[in-house]
Parts: structure tokens; sequence; C-alpha cells
């Protein structure tokens, strides 16, 4: 029996049309976001795997409509998503092959239910993205879409029952991991007329738009780059709390997520000035030991808990 066999087994997946609808979303995850999947399979409790993969699927199908194609195709598109995924809620059912595992995962997971509208109000904020002009509309912008989005997947990862310090915690950890993500894009979205770092915070290390878009390599751009990721870190440590809020057997997942994260934060510090060439990540090495080291202690805490 292979593992994900087992997940489906243990997640009371029985209905052979829906394992199959779960089965193809893990083929499209693992295709799309390859770390993630796996790391999900090694880390967690096989009864949460195919439900954390129906998030992300679900997450990934939302994503791909926000950022494929002219403006204008794109919201009509997701327009459409929006009017589907929010009448499955609705109904209990749907038709879409896509949307069956993740409307199950919602049935198993109610905290989900009041999240999706949340997350769906606030996606469009990522399709009309202009830029922050300052750090005040980069925090709106959290609160408004990241954040939301993020819970989708993290609330599998969370306590049962009040989730408010969880989700409290989770804010701070993606407040760095946001930013992180955004420094590590840098040369990739304004290649695409996105700038993510604050105007403000340009403007208070006398730097243009046009000095990051050509390269720039001077004193004034790796001090904004050096306080973008001195900021990111700072907060990083704070966020590393939300682990310790998650149920023991979710820790190594959500301890590797922030580690990762801490791995991709130095690997971009170590070379300012590719951030304005190419996108940073943590080292593959790195990445793999500490995967190693998370699954070891999974097993250790399923070994433990008798399972």
């Amino acid at each position: 029996m292979s593992g994900w066999t087992r997940a489906l087994d243990a997640a009371g997946i029985t209905d052979p049309l829906l394992r199959d609808d779960y089965t193809r979303q893990r083929q499209q995850v693992t295709r799309y976001r390859r770390e993630a999947a796996l790391a999900a399979q090694l880390l967690l409790p096989a009864r949460l795997v195919p439900h954390v993969i129906a998030a992300t699927a679900y997450m990934n199908r939302t994503d791909t409509l926000l950022d494929s194609g002219p403006p204008e195709g794109r919201r009509a598109a997701y327009a459409q998503w929006e009017g589907e995924v929010e009448q499955a809620l609705a109904t209990g059912e749907t038709d879409r092959t896509e949307l069956r595992p993740f409307l199950h995962t919602v049935r198993a997971h109610p905290a989900l239910r009041a999240l999706v509208p949340e997350h769906l109000a606030g996606a469009l904020a990522d399709l009309d993205f202009p830029g922050f002009a300052t750090e005040a509309d980069y925090q709106v912008y959290l609160d408004t879409y990241a954040l939301p989005a993020f819970m989708v997947v993290a609330t599998l990862l969370g306590p049962s029952g009040d989730q408010d310090a969880y989700r409290a915690a989770c804010r701070t950890y993606l407040d760095a991991a946001q930013r992180i993500d955004f420094l590590a894009d840098l040369a990739e979205d304004l290649a695409d007329g996105r700038l993510t770092i604050p105007q403000e915070a340009l403007d208070q290390h006398g730097v243009t738009r046009a000095d990051l878009e050509r390269g720039a390599d001077r004193p004034a751009v790796r001090a904004l780059l050096t306080a973008q990721l001195d900021h990111a870190d700072r907060t990083l440590a704070e966020g590393r709390a939300v682990i310790g809020l998650a149920p023991p057997a979710h820790r190594p997942m959500v301890r590797c997520m922030v580690a990762l994260d801490a791995l991709t934060s130095r690997a971009a510090r170590a070379d300012l000035p590719a951030l304005l060439r190419r996108p940073a990540g943590p080292p593959k090495g790195a990445a793999l030991r500490l995967l190693a080291r998370e699954y070891l202690r999974a097993r250790r805490v399923r070994g433990a808990a008798g399972g």
C-alpha cells in the first residue's frame, strides 16, 4: 500500500471518484509546488495530508486565475470561479472535479468555511495591485489578502477550537515571510511591472524605482535591501511563536516553513546586488538537510503518539 493510499484511508476518503479527484490534485500540486507537496507528505500526519493538498490546489487555482492573461480576462475568469466556489459552499455540491476535493475538505474541517469568503473578498487586491506607497499600505495588503490566503492552508495546521492566538502568530510570521518572498522575487516582479517595496522606503534611502529596474549596485540600494531584510528577520524571530501554538504533530511542518524563510533571507543577504537580477532561494543542500531533520522529528512525534 502506497503512502498516498494510506493517507486517503487515514483521512476517511473512501469514495472512489473522490479519491481519484484528490489524487489528480496531488499530481498537480506536485508539479507546481513539488517541495511543498513533499514536505506535507513527509512531515504531517497521514490523515491531514490530502486536506492540505486540496487546500493548496484550491489556492493554486485561484492564484493562476489572478496571474494569467490580460487583466480584464483575469477579472472575468476570477468572477466565474468566485461564483462557483460560493455556490459549492452554499449547496454542498459541485460538478467541478477541481472543486470537489476542497469542498470535501471544508466539510471535514468546518473552520475553513468562514475563511473562504474572506479570502475570495480580498483576492482582487492582488489582481489590482498598484504597489505600496507606504509601509501602512503593505500592512493593509497583509490583512486584506495575504493573511486570508495563508490561513486557508494554515488553519489546517493549527490547533482545534479557538485559533485567535494562533492566527495572530500566523500574522506576525506572514509579515516576515511575505517581505522575504517579495525581496526574493524582486527581479521578476520588477520585470512584470510590480514594485513590492514601499515607495516611502525607497525615498528614505534616496533610491528610485529606476535604480532597481536597471540593477544599480550602489550603497543606497544595498542599504535599502539590507534594511528590508533586517525588518523581515526581526519579525521572523517574533513569528517563530507560531511553532509552539501548532499541535505537536504539526510542528515539524510549521518549523520547516519558518526555517526555509530564514534560509531564503540568508541567501538574499549573501548577494544583495543579485536580487535585482534573479530570484533568491535557500541552497538545495541546506533545504534537504532541514527536511531530513524535521522528518526525523516528525517520526519521533508519531512514534510517541503510537502512530
